[in-house]
């Protein structure tokens, strides 16, 4: 049914140095395999629940059906993904991208179903069941398609000005805590509701969410490397791999992992 989709990253600015070699990341066909691996478990509870109603089937029946049918997908999705991302604005939005991804994937999604469905099930589909299929295949591919957007896509870039522009205002340095006023900002950590600022005169907790503080902090050149972290590319003393993933060692001794979407930009732009 519905594929993941390879996010395009975010073309960051060229590397002004690099840290110390973490490894190479992850290539690309292990993120394929793990991909299509989430489809084929997402065809395996697709089969459980008996859904679009096959759960009068056997089981067994039904697993032949529904796993085969999303890693199917899943190929699709990889390679229609590709498609989508030469189109520049959906590269710079993951949801406009999966909107797009999943309803380019419905069309071929739903006349692969309608003739896979009849050999398995020696159903008699005709062609007027397809506009009912269609809208089947498009709740699944939304679904799947999200999922995947949530899995696989990197985190949010930040910019300093370009060389020569005048230095731009950080909104966000203006919540520095009294305590940490004038300090370099290093890197930003979620905990729970509150935010932890690593910075070169210690450390403290203000109550914001990360995404909110991320859209203030552009004007410092830096990255998201994870759900729950933000870093300053000045702040990187060195790097190393911890399996498929690597952390980064910040100045001030806090170290920041790296989840695997955003191994590869970051090596891309320098940073590992």
């Amino acid at each position: 049914m519905r594929g993941p989709a390879d996010p395009i990253r975010e073309t960051t600015q060229e590397a002004v140095g690099e840290a110390p070699d973490a490894g190479d990341p992850p290539p690309n066909w292990q993120a394929w395999a793990r991909n299509l691996g989430i489809a084929g478990a997402a065809g395996a509870f697709l089969a459980f629940v008996g859904a679009m109603g096959t759960g009068q089937t056997p089981l067994l029946t039904r697993l032949l059906y529904w796993a085969p049918l999303m890693m199917a997908g899943g190929v699709l999705g990889n390679f229609t993904a590709l498609l989508v991302a030469r189109i520049p604005n959906a590269r710079m939005n993951p949801w406009l991208f999966g909107a797009i991804l999943a309803l380019v994937m419905s069309v071929p999604s739903t006349l692969f179903v309608w003739g896979y469905t009849n050999l398995v099930f020696a159903a008699h589909l005709g062609v007027g069941a397809l506009p009912a299929l269609f809208g089947s295949v498009l709740v699944i591919c939304c679904a799947m398609t999200a999922l995947m957007v949530l899995v696989n896509w990197p985190g949010r870039v930040t910019h300093a000005p370009a060389a020569g522009a005048a230095p731009a205002a950080v909104r966000f340095l203006e919540r520095l805590p009294p305590k940490l006023k004038g300090a370099v900002l290093y890197a930003v950590s979620a905990e729970d509701h509150y935010l932890r600022l690593h910075t070169s005169k210690g450390s403290d907790l203000i109550l914001m969410r990360l995404a909110d503080a991320i859209a203030e902090l552009d004007g410092l050149e830096g990255a998201q490397t994870h759900r729950s972290w933000w870093v300053a590319r000045e702040a990187v003393e060195s790097a190393r791999r911890e399996g498929d993933r690597a952390v980064l060692v910040l100045k001030g001794g806090a170290e920041a992992p790296v989840s695997r979407p955003n191994v590869r930009p970051l090596r891309e732009a320098g940073w590992l």
